[in-house]
């Protein structure tokens, strides 16, 4: 049997927007991807006066090739006891799900040594306490945007459904199961009948599979993220299109100018949510973080010839079978390359594959491939909270896979920051100096 618990999204008359600030001043988010829009909104409806910069248009980078997934349970480092034994497989296996690239080596070296050290026991529990006090507050900020945006129709109330075909695989997620319960995550163990009865779709040939109630989808990132802009443009947001090279700081050392391919543009508060692109603009802020990238892969299927009523995480190989507007989206993995390599599209390919012994009605016909680019921090924590030394610069990324789940959250923390208000989550572990 199963518990399902869900969260109740508001009608838009239930929500109170709350007064507007009387502190008129301008921010400048830079980046205008899932977390840079939540940031930019969050700011407006604290009465702050707010211009959006990015080279893409508003959600079309990275956060429009995500899994589209709210997963509030998602305390697990990456790095966990026993990496170090996976790094010849990382290292070898090209199409494995945690992959460094070879050409790559020698860059992300001493990103992989933090990323190691993160992996000690001790460690793996205080990053999953860190994680866990942002995810405990992701449903509940988000709702509040959602209804903001009157964007009820891309939120899914559908729970995660985790599905293992192999006995080693379920016994191999035991321990990461155990870190998620001792957060306060509730799991369901699940027969493959009962699971069958949640997605009839799904192949008999299974073992056993963990359904997770409070987790929440999206039927399409990008249509979020375009719900969100809207709200942005008629609240009397200003969009910029153009590509930031860096920043003109005053006297004081704080940034009073973009620099950009065109006109420079002025600067009163700035928060820097550029995603895997961060890393430089946090330096000329003052902030030297060991920022890298996690290239995530996937594969659309327009017609995937099946009915799907929730995401499915496949336990076994990594990846998540995700239903959205339009088809389903074979989606996940970990490959460690960079920002200039030239994708792999095996990477992609080897999802159908992989898919259809779990789902095996899937039809893979006109499958059209992605590649984006995750910002991801060695310890699995974001960047959140002020640039060292700066009053008027603010830093929101590195969330890694977790950009969607935690934009509502990270948009309100920083938010409270830019009030002079005392924030209600302890920053300390994900200060931009904590390395």
């Amino acid at each position: 049997m199963y518990i399902c618990i869900l969260s109740r999204l508001p009608e838009k008359e239930d929500v109170e927007l709350p007064e507007l600030s009387e502190n008129k001043r301008k921010f400048t988010v830079l980046g205008a991807g899932v977390v840079g829009l939540c940031c930019a909104v969050s700011l407006q409806r604290a009465g702050f006066s707010v211009t959006l910069v990015d080279r893409l248009d508003p959600g079309t980078g990275t956060s429009s090739g995500n899994a589209g997934l709210i997963q509030i349970d998602s305390v697990v480092p990456i790095a966990t006891p026993g990496i170090l034994r996976n790094v010849p497989s990382m290292l070898l296996d090209p199409l494995g799900p945690l992959v460094v690239r070879w050409r790559y080596l020698h860059r992300i070296a001493p990103w992989l040594a933090r990323f190691v050290r993160a992996a000690r026991p001790d460690s793996v529990e205080r990053i999953s306490i860190a994680l866990a006090s942002l995810l405990d507050r992701s449903n509940e900020a988000w709702l509040e945007l959602i209804t903001a945006a009157n964007a009820q129709g891309v939120w899914r109330q559908s729970g995660e459904l985790h599905v293992y075909r192999t006995k080693q695989a379920w016994e191999g997620s035991r321990a990461s199961d155990e870190l998620r319960r001792r957060r306060g995550s509730v799991l369901e163990e699940l027969t493959v009948e009962e699971m069958r009865q949640l997605e009839p779709a799904l192949s008999p040939d299974l073992y056993r599979g963990v359904f997770t109630p409070n987790a929440n989808s999206i039927t399409h990132p990008l249509h979020l993220s375009q719900r969100l802009f809207d709200l942005f443009r008629r609240s009397g947001g200003t969009f910029v299109k153009t590509n930031v090279t860096g920043f003109r700081n005053g006297p004081d050392g704080e940034p009073i100018w973009l620099s950009t391919d065109g006109e420079s543009l002025p600067v009163d508060g700035l928060v820097i949510a550029a995603g895997a692109f961060s890393k430089p603009f946090a330096k000329s802020a003052g902030a030297s973080v060991p920022l890298d990238t996690e290239r995530g892969y996937h594969l659309w299927l327009p017609d995937p010839g099946v009915e799907m009523r929730r995401p499915i995480v496949v336990g076994d190989h990594k990846f998540g079978i995700v239903p959205m507007t339009g088809g389903v989206r074979l989606v996940g993995t970990v490959e460690f390359g960079g920002l200039d390599l030239a994708p792999d599209w095996r990477r992609a390919d080897i999802l159908a594959k992989l898919a259809r012994p779990f789902v095996p009605g899937l039809n893979l016909d006109g499958a059209e491939r992605w590649m984006g680019f995750r910002p991801s921090m060695p310890d699995s924590l974001p960047v959140i909270g002020r640039a060292p030394g700066k009053q008027n610069v603010y830093l929101a990324f590195g969330h890694g896979h977790l950009g969607l789940t935690m934009g509502a959250v990270t948009g309100q923390v920083i938010t409270g920051l830019a009030a002079g208000r005392s924030p209600d989550v302890d920053l300390v572990p994900f200060r931009a100096d904590r390395f």
